[in-house]
């Protein structure tokens, strides 16, 4: 059907204007109803794409294109790890249309790390609807280059992700393209979270390539592949794609390198090379759920408390101002490896009231020993622990130094801190669990000669076990608890040498067996003496 010229929006031909009548066909009416229920036959049939090759071509969807639509439709959170070029994001903005399409009401804001680019998506949205036939169109209330309205109230709008981009508006569906990529993701997703997922149907679809190690799209896509979050994972890797074979892998790699197409292609997450722990151990740590929440959602409890079992809490002071973070964690030195047990993270507790806190879940975790950072706000709440609620059980770092409870983060405790803590973390020492300590960790990085959070994060919690591996590397610590870290560590490289060297244990050369004695790890070794001479 063709439309008079005062049908159409400004006179664009393509795009029909707002209150336009239409008389459907019975053909127009069925195929509609098809549209609305299957959005994989809307975009097949219907949506135009841009060919490098052959440009302006049919969006011809691969087999993997079509499950994701079915992932968008089914689930409320989706986030989507991608390898580059697979067509996730003209997949996407596909499917946004046709959402606003056939959904009345709704406001679907596409964004991305920097406005232009948004604002680019935005524009294949608009390609894709100026070549729709008029039979699908609802009508265009407005326009320009950022953001469609049309005649069923819905609109799409693009923006870069900051904090104020979409305050004020009733996001319906949040697209957030390329999301590992945004330098303030941790910022926007905190303040734009809360907002959608408070709705009963309201959606988050979230896609990216690769890039790095602790960053939220891998915090998210961690939690998403482990189940422990609302998210449901979808992941395309390069495989999928029609035309990519080992002939093309092979290729690729050779114009470009392994550790490139690893990342690019592999969807494969890389340390920064400048974080404390390595990459490796970066990768294996796993978050869970936590048992409980307690202490208004602050307080996270992954194990109870164990009879007979001996705690540290390892306690990091902030001002309370909204900015840094009041934290504890509790470690059992009982278990092995040693584990995290409790997290505590809050930050906007005064120092005045957080020893209350401290006390409560150190004595009920059997008079954990309490180590307190004892910088700046860290002495009131050292005194306010020993003098006013009577708690003993407590480090003190000196005998003979005046306000010596706790522990003085100068450079040397951190330096030694954080090798400790380096060596009990990569060497399988100590379990972590928690899903923002394992961000922090993950973003704890190298700052001229020594360690702190990366633009963006923070590292409370980090320091919490930091302030551990200074502890357990003292003397007192080995006196309190009988265990000497630095030899079981020893030992442990020993075996592993003692493994390398033989891997296939012991032949019999049919000489006479010698004596034998038993060692302290109970293997058997045999006794030669020297030949009479």
């Amino acid at each position: 059907m063709l439309l008079q010229k005062n049908d159409t929006y400004l006179g664009n031909p393509n795009v029909k204007r707002d209150g336009i009548v239409t008389q459907w066909t019975n053909d127009e009416v069925r195929e509609y109803a098809r549209c609305m229920k299957d959005p994989s036959h809307f975009a097949t049939t219907y949506c135009k794409i841009i060919s490098l090759d052959e440009g302006l071509v049919p969006f011809e969807l691969y087999p993997y294109q079509e499950k994701m639509f079915e992932a968008f439709d089914a689930n409320r959170f989706n986030i989507v790890l991608a390898c580059r070029q697979s067509g996730k994001s003209i997949s996407s903005v596909a499917y946004l249309l046709w959402y606003a399409l056939f959904h009345t009401e709704k406001t679907i804001a596409v964004m991305a790390n920097k406005g232009a680019t948004a604002r680019e998506m935005l524009g294949r949205i608009t390609l894709m609807l100026e070549n729709l036939p008029f039979f699908l169109q609802p009508g265009c209330k407005a326009l320009n280059k950022g953001s469609i309205e049309f005649s069923n109230n819905s609109r799409i709008v693009a923006a870069a992700t900051s904090g104020s981009s979409i305050r004020g508006m009733s996001v319906s569906l949040l697209y957030l393209d390329e999301f590992a990529f945004v330098e303030n993701a941790a910022e926007f997703y905190t303040s734009t979270y809360p907002v959608i997922s408070s709705g009963t149907n309201t959606k988050i679809i979230i896609t990216s390539t690769a890039n790095g190690i602790g960053n939220v799209f891998h915090k998210i896509w961690e939690g998403a592949a482990q189940g422990i979050n609302e998210f449901k994972p979808f992941r395309v890797d390069w495989w999928d794609v029609p035309g990519r074979d080992e002939n093309w892998k092979t290729q690729t790699i050779a114009n470009t390198s392994q550790l490139q197409f690893d990342q690019e292609f592999g969807n494969t997450f890389f340390g920064t090379g400048d974080t404390l722990i390595n990459a490796e151990t970066l990768l294996k740590l796993r978050a869970k759920n936590p048992l409980r929440y307690l202490e208004g959602g602050d307080l996270k409890i992954y194990e109870e408390t164990q009879k007979e079992h001996e705690y540290v809490m390892l306690v990091d002071v902030s001002k309370g101002r909204g900015q840094d973070y009041s934290t504890f964690n509790v470690i059992d030195i009982s278990s092995r490896p040693f584990k995290q047990v409790a997290v505590y993270r809050n930050n906007l507790i005064s120092p005045l009231l957080f020893p209350n806190i401290i006390y409560k879940w150190a004595v009920s975790y059997n008079k954990a020993y309490v180590v307190i950072e004892s910088n700046d706000q860290g002495s009131l709440v050292t005194n306010g622990l020993y003098n006013d609620l009577e708690y003993e059980n407590m480090h003190v770092e000196s005998a003979i130094k005046a306000n010596a409870l706790g522990i003085e983060m100068t450079r040397k405790v951190k330096r030694l801190g954080c090798s400790a803590f380096k060596d009990i973390l990569e060497n399988n020492k100590l379990e972590v669990c928690d899903d923002d300590t394992i961000l922090e960790i993950s973003t704890f990085v190298a700052k001229g000669v020594s360690y702190e959070a990366s633009p963006g994060n923070h590292d409370d919690l980090v320091m919490n076990l930091v302030m551990l591996g200074y502890f357990i590397s003292t003397q007192y610590f080995s006196d309190m608890t009988d265990i000497n870290l630095k030899e079981m560590m020893f030992k442990q490289k020993m075996k592993e040498i003692e493994d390398d060297v033989v891997p296939f244990g012991f032949i019999d050369d049919g000489l006479p067996t010698h004596p034998t004695e038993e060692d302290l790890e109970g293997r058997q070794w045999a006794i030669e003496y020297a030949p009479d001479i």
